[in-house]
């Protein structure tokens, strides 16, 4: 997409990464990557863990913040990657107050036994604040109280059941990415294969989403975009070389 001649940093939206609990950093750390290849103008990186951050093959554009002191009003916040246990309190203040959302991982399963998440998700769609959720098959599974095997048996359905429940746009992963969102035929991603089947492909999926959202691209077309992306460079890529999650999210 061609950028005018008079645009600035501002111009493509501030994405917010909250995750990366303890042990689980290299999740953020991937999300962001992506959001900055995706075109992002802006990204900040909110790690739940207290270690100390390696500093070696950090990107040097990532702005790092502790999560409380970030004013997400503004922001597309990408929550969830690598996320834990420490996610589930700050979810409170990200579904009230994030301009866009995009819920990854432990963010989903925080949510899936959480009745007040649920609503708190509800009341953002009543006032037309973007989220696209990500689950794979066993997050879906958890947030639709079956089993994933259920999921897998009926792909379509159990996408289209999560985004009316739940009143979002819902990205479920895997062989076929469904995108489904309330009263819309779904669609099935077209591009992907098997190289995507390593760890922290799907953070660089949520990085990617949380990206185009902040551009001002509506939620169903940055799923679909984003997914489209996803598995395109993974469709292109050198058979020979493995594909590892770091090197996807650089190749946008």
């Amino acid at each position: 997409q061609a950028r005018q001649h008079n645009s600035h940093k501002g111009s493509f939206g501030d994405v917010a990464i909250v995750g990366g609990a303890q042990g689980m950093t290299g999740a953020a750390l991937l999300a962001g990557q992506a959001a900055l290849y995706a075109g992002a103008g802006r990204v900040y990186v909110a790690l739940l863990a207290d270690q100390p951050l390696p500093i070696a093959g950090v990107p040097a554009e990532l702005m790092f913040r502790n999560v409380q002191h970030l004013d997400v009003s503004g922001m597309t916040v990408v929550c969830g990657c690598g996320g834990g246990e420490a996610v589930r309190s700050i979810l409170p203040q990200i579904l009230a107050n994030a301009a866009a959302a995009v819920i990854d991982a432990d963010g989903l399963n925080a949510m899936a036994d959480d009745e007040a998440l649920q609503h708190a998700l509800d009341e953002r769609s009543r006032h037309t604040h973007p989220t696209v959720l990500t689950p794979h098959p066993l997050e879906a599974a958890r947030l639709l109280g079956c089993t994933a095997a259920d999921i897998q048996h009926d792909r379509l359905q159990a996408a289209c059941s999560l985004s009316q429940r739940l009143n979002c746009t819902v990205v479920l992963k895997g062989s076929g990415t469904v995108i489904a969102a309330p009263n819309r035929a779904p669609v099935i991603n077209p591009t992907g294969s098997a190289r995507l089947a390593t760890a922290g492909t799907g953070d660089v999926l949520a990085g990617m989403i949380g990206a185009l959202l902040a551009q001002g691209v509506p939620e169903w077309e940055a799923a679909c975009q984003a997914v489209y992306r996803h598995g395109e460079i993974a469709d292109h890529w050198d058979s020979e070389s493995p594909l590892t999650a770091s090197l996807l999210a650089g190749r946008w």
